[in-house]
């Protein structure tokens, strides 16, 4: 399975103009959503073209370019979230952090490489998907969380990776303050990497069992004072 962003213009035979899926491998068509444009990196949004979400991976194809078509993954997305901050972009979308399998000397590159008109699709670490009806965005978003509980990313140690993020903030990585709002909403998380939901619970149960702890160290530290 190959990491990150690959280009994609394989369309099913029955003139459809659907992606054609792995069939072999279980690969199901869960979602279609018409009229999104695809902003890859510091690049201007491509013409609107229809986003596909399978059991398996992200798909988009251009409207206008048959030929042209982007597919990533679910294993290869580390992050995704909602963005409706216009400080940290202009349009709505569904923000998307991609795992390129390169390291970070790699990805980063040349600043203005980003916005050379060949893009090299292996240093592609980012990718925001703005639907022309910002109204879908929560149901997009929904359908995304869903097929990447499908495909957890699983580490070298064998634990999956269930990153927990809250908060807009997340959705622009040069943002002022690289602080993330971790607790910020833990009722109604705006981002999730590959994993579980239910890493919140664990996070606020690790909370108060640190503030337990740190009390009964008080406790046991004030007669010992007393004695001075």
């Amino acid at each position: 399975m190959a990491m990150g962003l690959q280009l994609f213009s394989e369309r099913s035979e029955d003139g459809s103009g659907q992606p054609r899926l792995d069939a072999d491998a279980g690969e199901e068509l869960m979602h279609v959503q018409p009229g999104v444009a695809v902003a890859l990196a510091a690049r201007q949004p491509e013409s609107p073209g229809t986003l596909y979400i399978t059991s398996r991976r992200v798909v988009w194809l251009s409207d206008t370019e048959k030929e042209k078509g982007y597919a990533v993954d679910f294993v290869s997305v580390s992050l995704h979230a909602v963005s409706r901050d216009p400080e940290a972009y202009p349009m709505p979308c569904i923000y998307a952090q991609i795992e390129t399998g390169c390291d970070e000397d790699e990805e980063s590159g040349d600043s203005d490489s980003e916005q050379q008109e060949d893009l090299d699709l292996s240093k592609i670490t980012e990718m925001r998907l703005v639907p022309s009806d910002p109204s879908q965005l929560d149901a997009l978003f929904g359908i995304f969380c869903k097929c990447a509980e499908l495909n957890p990313d699983t580490l070298e140690d064998g634990e999956d990776n269930e990153w927990f993020f809250g908060g807009e903030e997340i959705a622009e990585d040069d943002a002022e303050d690289p602080e993330w709002p971790f607790l910020e909403n833990l009722t109604n998380p705006i981002g999730f990497g590959n994993g579980s939901h239910d890493l919140a619970h664990s996070v606020v149960q690790l909370q108060i069992n640190d503030q337990r702890f740190e009390d009964a160290e008080e406790m046991e530290q004030e007669p010992h004072h007393e004695h001075h």
